[in-house]
């Protein structure tokens, strides 16, 4: 028979539909006889085989000769019948338009205007409308049949109610509609043919009244839309909360949020801010206030590995300028940048620290990395800058001028004790946190290899602080200054067994992961949060950014519990994509990264990191070696890997620059980066927990009960505690997460004496059971 132009193009989509979607599902033989069943249909214009609003699979099966179908075989060609339908539907349609040939009615003019004005004032109760009445509207109408296969697409599901019923989209839209709504009956209309999906709450209430209508259980319709994670819109919060907190309310607010009474759902906003939005940690709620209060010194020109831009004569003007003009203290208060004179201090000290051979004249003891350096950059400058804060703003600083910070202020003994005791007033207590920032004085003043003890020129800048350093001191220190910086050794060592005498623990790592660690088997419980992520993966097609997020957050969780790598590591894991050569071992050092790539002779992905990479390089876990391991093909974790590398991927990045990491961000308009700094990758990590992990009772959503907001580092607490649990074995444990048993036993495993107890008493209870 001939084919039209229409069917041509039809029958390409049609191909293309099965080559693309079927393929993992059907053999060779099997994809070929089924595509051509498909394209059978088109050619005889016959529409598929149905047994209610589904397709008849038992005469499928047998005209294709498969030897059984799968669910979601089932449901993903049903998609492609559903498409048969409507391609037939409008194309006979059509040929019925062509077919008919209008005739021209006459038109009647008036000449009696009178005649024609009292026409049209006859009332229309008075006269009888054309076509059919109007079918009653019943509140509850009766099925034609009771028996039939449920529907998979939100689409197919409504219009075979809407047909079980035997309505009309127009006739339904009558029945549910009620004074001042917004939907229109073109609103269903585009429901049914796919162009639009309900969204906003509003429309999401309309499907639950379809559903009681038709008495159906409540999120019927829902839990059929093609985006599942999609937040909703128009959700009434009131006009004080800001569009940012709205956003990210909107996921965690149930759909009938509007008609619930005002106590309710002040009680749900109560609820989603403190667990799921800061998490309901005493150490959280203090981090969420502090953080509102800046008043940090940043080095906008020092970084690793020392000054990246030199304070010129022409910077250090402006800035003397400016500390001129601005004489009131408040206005210290925030973050600001350091001074020239301290920030070439900090220049040097970075250097000092981090190159590879120090200057002629200088000794130290041990090199910072990149990390590390990173970390003391900030933790000096919160000290800078509450020594700069005014004490009149609610950071309660010290006032201290901008030109006289420098680091020769470090060794005098009644600067720290400020600063310990302003610590200590702002938390409660005291933590590791100040014996640490204890310790890095110690390091600086150590005698021979301490940067400061090294440059006694840093008491030429120090000037007298009331209340903090006197001039008897300073002339003190500058008259003997390995005297001074043994004094405050001294001071600084009996410092720190005061505090580890009286310290507390505020951050408790296993504190929001408790109820995973709690299991009997941690990894099992932690890995629900990727079942439900594939439960709400959206449609790739119609979603394509949503759904590509949805596959790195997936990737994300897999890989970190397989791997058990530290954040840095697996933040910054390159890919090899198939068919290409990988990097060389040498290069991956040079980077000091690892890298995902393909293994032609173990036929897997395998991930391989030099030492060098790892924090702790010289572990006797490594041995100078690498860490290689091959990824298992459990759970689709392949099908995942390539369907990301091939396809998600380049989603996410869209017009952007490849940093070659696996993992790369979301490309906005704002985006100047697409790699993952160590902080944005943390909130990716948190909202992955907040969205997928968190069990919301509110809404039903989220895997698991009593979990918290947490980052990338606790998944070494799960995995190194779901092996002890199940061998009693540190060592073991330890290999997980690429350390040593002393590492796991004082930081990462949760080994109560109950689990203790138990693991002997299920291998003593075989006794008994064998009697």
């Amino acid at each position: 028979m001939s084919i039209d132009t229409s069917a041509t193009a039809f029958r390409r989509k049609i191909s293309s539909f099965c080559e693309v979607k079927l393929t993992s599902l059907l053999s060779t033989a099997e994809l070929r006889a089924f595509s051509a069943y498909m394209l059978r249909l088109i050619d005889d214009r016959t529409p598929p085989p149905m047994m209610g609003r589904h397709v008849d699979w038992i005469e499928v099966t047998r005209e294709c000769g498969l030897s059984q179908t799968s669910a979601k075989l089932r449901r993903v060609a049903q998609y492609g019948f559903d498409a048969i339908s409507r391609w037939l539907d409008e194309s006979t349609a059509d040929r019925s338009t062509d077919r008919a040939t209008p005739r021209a009615k006459p038109v009647r003019q008036r000449s009696n205007s009178t005649t024609a004005r009292k026409e049209s004032e006859i009332s229309d109760s008075t006269r009888a409308k054309p076509g059919p009445k109007p079918k009653p509207i019943e509140e509850f109408p009766k099925p034609l049949f009771d028996v039939y296969d449920d529907p998979v697409s939100f689409q197919a599901a409504l219009q075979f109610h809407i047909d079980r019923f035997g309505e009309t989209y127009y006739h339904l839209h009558r029945a549910i509609f009620r004074e001042g709504d917004a939907i229109e009956a073109a609103d269903l209309a585009s429901w049914l043919k796919g162009t639009k999906v309900p969204r906003s709450v509003a429309n999401l209430e309309i499907l639950g009244r379809i559903e009681r209508r038709y008495r159906l259980p409540q999120g019927y319709f829902k839990e059929k839309l093609p985006h599942q994670a999609r937040a909703g819109v128009g959700f009434d919060v009131g006009d004080e909360i800001s569009l940012a907190e709205r956003r990210r309310l909107a996921w965690h607010l149930p759909d009938d949020f509007n008609s619930l009474p005002k106590e309710k759902r002040a009680e749900i906003l109560e609820w989603v801010r403190r667990v799921i939005i800061t998490g309901a940690t005493d150490y959280r709620r203090f981090q969420s206030q502090a953080t509102k209060q800046r008043y940090a010194i940043r080095f906008p020109g020092v970084t690793y590995g020392g000054l990246t831009n030199q304070v010129g004569s022409n910077r250090k003007a402006r800035f003397e300028q400016q500390n001129r003009e601005t004489e009131d203290p408040d206005i210290l208060s925030g973050v600001i940048d350091a001074p020239p004179q301290l920030s070439s201090e900090m220049s040097n000290l970075m250097a000092f620290k981090t190159a590879t051979l120090t200057a002629v004249g200088f000794k130290r003891n041990g090199v910072w990395g990149e990390e590390t350096a990173s970390q003391k950059l900030e933790h000096l400058g919160l000290m800078f800058g509450a020594l700069a804060a005014s004490p009149e703003s609610e950071v309660s600083g010290r006032g201290v001028p901008l030109r006289a910070l420098t680091f020769g202020l470090l060794v005098f003994p009644s600067v720290w004790d400020w600063y310990l005791q302003w610590r200590e007033r702002r938390r409660g207590f005291y933590t590791a946190w100040e014996a640490d920032m204890l310790s890095i004085a110690l390091s600086l003043t150590r005698e021979e290899t301490g940067w400061i003890r090294q440059h006694p020129e840093l008491t030429k800048r120090v000037v007298p602080i009331d209340g903090l350093v006197t001039e008897e001191e300073i002339a003190f220190a500058r008259r003997d200054w390995h005297a001074c910086c043994d004094a405050f050794h001294a001071h600084a060592r009996n410092r720190i067994r005061e505090i580890q005498r009286v310290m507390r623990v505020h951050r408790d790592p296993f504190e929001p992961i408790m109820c995973v660690l709690e299991a009997p088997r941690p990894l099992a419980e932690y890995r629900k949060i990727t079942d439900e992520i594939l439960l709400r993966m959206p449609d790739k097609d119609r979603y394509p950014r949503a759904a590509a997020e949805s596959v790195r957050s997936f990737l994300m969780l897999r890989l970190g519990l397989h791997l058990g790598l530290r954040q840095k590591n697996l933040r910054q894991l390159m890919f090899c994509p198939r068919g290409h050569f990988p990097t060389s071992e040498r290069r991956l050092e040079e980077m000091r990264r690892g890298e995902i790539r393909w293994n032609d002779r173990e036929n897997g992905w395998e991930v391989l990191i030099p030492s060098i990479a790892f924090k702790n390089a010289n572990s006797s876990f490594f041995g100078s070696k690498p860490f290689r391991l091959i990824l298992p093909d459990l759970l689709d974790l392949y099908h995942y890997i390539n369907a990301y590398i091939e396809r998600h991927r380049k989603v996410l990045l869209g017009p952007a620059a490849d940093p070659g990491t696996f993992f790369i961000k979301t490309v906005k308009l704002s985006s100047s980066d697409a790699s993952y700094n160590q902080t944005t990758f943390y909130e990716a990590w948190r909202l992955i927990i907040q969205r997928y992990g968190i069990y919301n009772p509110y809404t039903g959503r989220g895997a698991i009960r009593g979990l918290l907001p947490h980052g990338p580092h606790n998944v070494r607490d799960v995995l190194a505690t779901h092996i002890l649990k199940l061998t009693g074995s540190y060592e073991q444990a330890s290999y997980a997460i690429q350390d040593t048993p002393e590492m796991v036993q004082q930081h990462y495993g949760r080994f109560l004496p109950q689990d203790k107890a138990a693991l002997a008493a299920k291998i003593l209870n075989q006794v008994w059971e064998a009697a």
